[in-house]
């Protein structure tokens, strides 16, 4: 290929292409556990409430709800993905062998939401939310500030592979991913910029702003124990009994369960097994949507 302007924007044309093919077919599962926020600055406020809000007899005047008591700032992030192509394999018209590269990369970039959603998740146990607590911990505060508020785990202890029962089926999300800009190929192929002229590469790269953060701890439940009819049904009943102002249920509904390759079998086999041991009925067949993720790292 003879090195000039407009067979660089072909060929920029072709690997955008492959780029965009990678990035449509990466597997995605983070959309079903976070809440997709725009962002159009660094950094955006959530003016969380404490709880999730409730609908109360009007009585006298309005009880307002301050949003901002337990605002927090996720900030967005840069990442990037660079390779190059040498000068002489465009010369050499062997630019083709890194088509399915630029694909990969695509597909990489299309699978960061859910490294960041779910790599979120596994750290829970150890990251602050937004009422000063960890994400999963046992003493999460609860009143509605004219009693002195109770402690409410969302959680249980355990040496084995985390999994987590998460309630999806609301406006809120556990999660929150937090978009600045999308993922795009960009370029650097003038025959005159210093990596062409001192190195002979063409230098291509993906990059992206986004970030992902927590949303409301009562919408999720993390357990180390052994992921069991027992402990499960033990976590679900902890969701479904979660309370708000006054002892209002929340009616937290668990949806998802999410688990580790190292739980796929245990997890297929409560939820989607007709009979649990002993050949009794599996009552909890069909209660929550499966999601193996490797990302629980």
């Amino acid at each position: 290929m003879i090195i000039n302007q407009t067979n660089l924007a072909v060929l920029f044309t072709g690997y955008s292409a492959a780029f965009k093919g990678g990035l449509e077919s990466a597997p995605k599962h983070w959309d079903e556990v976070a809440l997709q926020v725009p962002s159009s600055t660094d950094e955006n406020i959530y003016p969380w409430l404490s709880q999730l809000p409730g609908v109360r007899e009007w009585i006298g005047s309005r009880v307002i709800k301050n949003l901002g008591a337990n605002s927090f700032r996720l900030k967005n992030k840069d990442f990037e993905a660079t390779f190059s192509v040498p000068r002489n394999a465009i010369e050499d018209d062997s630019y083709g062998a890194y088509g399915p590269i630029v694909r990969e990369i695509g597909l990489t970039a299309g699978d960061h939401p859910n490294e960041l959603a779910f790599s979120l998740l596994a750290a829970g146990f150890t990251t602050l939310c937004y009422d000063g607590q960890f994400f999963f911990d046992t003493d999460h505060p609860v009143g509605d500030g004219e009693a002195a508020p109770v402690s409410v785990s969302n959680m249980q202890a355990g040496a084995g592979p985390a999994w987590f029962l998460l309630d999806t089926s609301r406006a809120l999300k556990p999660l929150i991913y937090q978009l600045r800009r999308p993922y795009q190929l960009v370029s650097k192929t003038n025959p005159d910029d210093d990596n062409v002229f001192f190195n002979k590469e063409f230098i291509y790269g993906a990059d992206g702003r986004s970030v992902a953060g927590f949303g409301l701890w009562q919408l999720a439940f993390g357990s180390k124990a052994t992921l069991d009819a027992a402990n499960y049904k033990a976590a679900r009943q902890a969701m479904m009994g979660f309370k708000g102002d006054g002892g209002r249920p929340l009616n937290i509904n668990p949806k998802v369960l999410v688990v580790p390759p190292a739980l796929e079998e245990a997890a297929m086999t409560l939820l989607n097994t007709e009979y649990g041991a002993g050949g009794a009925t599996n009552v909890w067949k069909g209660t929550a949507k499966p999601i193996v993720t490797a990302w629980l790292v």
